[in-house]
Order: C-alpha cells, then sequence, then structure tokens
C-alpha cells in the first residue's frame, strides 16, 4: 500500500503518534524555512514551535484535523531556538510534552510541558529535566506501568559531547570536518554510541535514576560499531511492545536507514533484527510505530513535496 501524506498544506517532520481516549493524535515537529545554506549544526532549520494534529477513524484516510500552536519557544523559559523532536505522555488525566530544544548557550536539553488535554496548551517547566542532555526524547509505559525515556542523537545532536551523562568536550571542539564524520564520534572499530534509557520520576518531570545505555548487538552478542553505519543508533528512538519483545527502533542517521532491535527486557541488551524502512528523499529519517484499532503503522516523514529541500519534510504513514 502507498503511503499516505498526512499534512498536505503544511511542513512537519519527526513524528510521535498515540491513541488518547480513542482518538489519534500526532505530535510532529514543525519545519519552517529559515532563509539559511543548509548547516551540519541543524541550524537551518526554523523551529519554533509545536501543533498537534488528530487523525479521525482510519490513519489512511481519516480526516487530519490541526488544533494549532500548543508550545512556542517563546513561552519556554529556558529554551532560546531550534524546537526539535519530542513526545506526549498521558498520565492520571494529565499530558506531558517532552522536547528537545538549545538553551541560550546553544546547549540541547530536554523539558517538559504540561497540559489537561491532548491538544493543549502546554504549560513549560522553567527548568528543563535536570541532567538532560541532546534530543529525540521518546516517551514509553512499559508493562509493568513504569514510564520510561529513550534519548539521544549524534552531530547536531551533540550526542557525542557525552561520556557516562558528563560533558567531557566543549562546543568549541565538537567540529564536523570533510567527510561528515564528527572528531568526538567513536574510532571505526569502536563501539558505537548508543541512546540513553531512564525510568521517569512518578510525577513525570525528572529522570528517577541515572540514564544508561541503550546497547545495540549483533548476531553473536558483540556490541555493534562505530563502523557499523547501516545498523549502529544515530537518532529517532522508538519503543514499543510487540509480541511478548520490547523493540527498540531508530534512524541510522547518515545512512538514512529505520532499524529495529528487540530483546526480552526494557533495558536491553537488544539484538539487531531488520530494517523498517529504506532511506526516503531528504537529509534526515525520523519515525514512530504505533498500534491503532488492532493495527500498526509506521509514521516518518520525507521531502520529497518541498523539492528535495531537507529543512522542509512532511508527515507520512503506511501499515508495518
Amino acid at each position: 500500500m502507498e503511503a499516505r501524506y498526512l499534512i498536505p498544506d503544511d511542513y512537519a517532520a519527526d513524528p510521535a503518534v498515540h491513541v488518547f481516549n480513542g482518538k489519534t493524535w500526532i505530535y510532529p515537529s514543525h519545519d519552517r524555512d529559515a532563509g539559511i545554506p543548509e548547516q551540519d549544526d541543524g541550524s537551518h532549520f526554523d523551529m519554533v514551535d509545536y501543533h498537534a494534529y488528530s487523525i479521525d477513524g482510519d490513519p489512511m484516510t481519516g480526516k487530519v484535523t490541526d488544533h494549532g500552536v500548543i508550545l512556542d519557544v517563546k513561552d519556554v523559559p529556558w529554551a532560546e531556538r531550534q524546537m526539535w523532536d519530542s513526545d506526549v505522555a498521558e498520565k492520571n488525566g494529565k499530558y506531558f510534552l517532552f522536547f528537545s530544544a538549545k538553551a541560550y548557550d546553544g546547549t540541547f536539553h530536554i523539558g517538559v510541558a504540561v497540559s489537561d488535554r491532548p491538544d493543549g496548551p502546554f504549560k513549560a517547566m522553567p527548568e528543563p529535566i535536570a541532567g538532560s542532555y541532546s534530543i529525540d526524547p521518546c516517551v514509553f509505559k512499559g508493562p509493568d506501568g513504569a514510564y520510561y525515556i529513550a534519548f539521544g542523537g549524534l552531530w547536531g545532536g551533540q550526542l557525542q559531547r557525552y561520556r557516562g551523562n558528563k560533558a567531557v568536550y566543549t562546543a568549541a571542539e565538537d567540529t564536523l570536518p570533510d567527510g561528515y564524520r564528527c572528531a568526538l564520534e567513536p574510532a571505526e572499530d569502536e563501539p558505537a554510541l548508543c541512546a540513553k534509557i531512564a525510568r521517569l520520576s512518578d510525577d513525570m518531570t525528572s529522570f528517577a535514576e541515572a540514564p544508561r545505555d541503550i546497547l545495540i548487538v549483533d548476531e553473536n552478542g558483540d556490541p555493534l560499531k562505530a563502523k557499523d553505519h547501516n545498523r549502529r543508533f544515530f537518532e529517532a528512538s522508538w519503543l514499543s511492545y510487540r509480541d511478548g519483545k520490547f523493540r527498540f527502533s531508530y534512524s541510522t542517521g547518515d545512512t538514512h536507514l529505520i532499524c529495529e532491535a528487540v530483546s526480552d527486557g526494557v533495558y536491553g541488551p537488544y539484538k539487531f533484527d531488520k530494517v523498517l524502512l529504506q532511506p526516503q528523499i531528504g537529509w534526515t529519517t525520523h519515525h514512530c510505530i504505533t498500534e491503532i484499532d488492532g493495527k500498526w503503522y509506521l509514521f516518518h516523514h520525507d521531502s520529497a513535496p518541498s523539492g528535495g529541500k531537507t529543512w522542509l519534510r512532511s508527515l507520512k504513514v503506511k501499515p508495518l
């Protein structure tokens, strides 16, 4: 079945899709043309707000409604720019928007905003999550009832600056030399950098534990190497639970694949399983996987409608 473009009259990317109270909700990032050449740090993505969208009925045919701005960067005290990927979780009748944005010192953190409704508006907490860094938060409610957050992204997402949850490189050292290979990434034969995971506090506004690695291993149980560009993590974490297994899907970034790895436990290790999506038109690949009315769907984006402008992306959906 052909993929469907969901929002043909606007540019959006990085979808997080959930079913709340029987209705399907989409929480994407919002692309706008910054009017500057493409930059390796992503500054050409002029992203200043988030919208909420809902789908009536079948995701492949149902009407999509734009519920307007649910959070603007000007209403986030600590954030200056680059409102990148986000996710929303519901707990006890409250809705929590987790989002990545750059603070005034140019460092990415993850913030939380709260609403009584899935369509917002959301009110941001005055500070980002203590100890948070990098981008692409995904919040997952496990079969144990606990909520977990996965996050991280290389290059513009700054994950390569950190080791052991601490920044060990300065922004001045974080450069992208010729060949688009970040100077702070591991050597080719070293283990690849990992996405991070932590259990959230009961009030959903802080880490309940120190983030740990989401380790992806090969068929022999060995950690994937940095040179394994077709299988190792780059960005776009997504956690789901299907057929009795925890499933971690992610983008390989520079090779533009969406891959999936499986585990018996939420913390892993996750064994590489398969490629879910081949490269799309555009500089980034980002997705989510959601069950709707007993069927699983893959939401993602590409840049075909904008003529290949990589900073103007459009949302798509197809059955998984």
